[in-house]
């Protein structure tokens, strides 16, 4: 495939779990074909990242290229935007009068 002719399209990294892999949402917009809203689509692609730079949440450029796998057909061109992901989980998050199972209490009884 001729260089010229390749596609091109600019995404976030939704996942970079994977060794040299990243999987990349692109957001696009189709009109409905009854009401004529324009709708909000999503597409994943895994993408081929040699150096394993892209983190979670990095917006990057993707070009179309041979197939690197069954379900790779993409290399990450350049990360065009460094992301700010926090890296927490939701046992990490503690608020005041929520117990664990999620239910409200009274701290002057201890109990709900």
């Amino acid at each position: 495939m001729s260089y010229e002719r390749r596609k091109i399209k600019v995404g976030k990294v939704v996942s970079d779990k994977m060794h040299k892999t990243v999987t990349v949402s692109v957001e696009w917009r189709q009109p409905h074909r009854i009401y004529k809203k324009n709708v909000r689509k999503w597409s994943r692609f895994k993408a081929h990242d040699e150096m394993d730079r892209c983190n979670l949440g990095d917006t990057v450029r993707i070009v179309e290229t041979r197939p690197l796998s069954k379900t790779k057909r993409w290399k990450v061109a350049e990360i065009l935007q460094k992301g700010d992901v926090a890296d927490l989980q939701p046992g990490e998050i503690s608020v005041e009068g929520v117990d664990e199972a999620g239910r409200e209490f009274s701290e002057a009884t201890g109990s709900e």
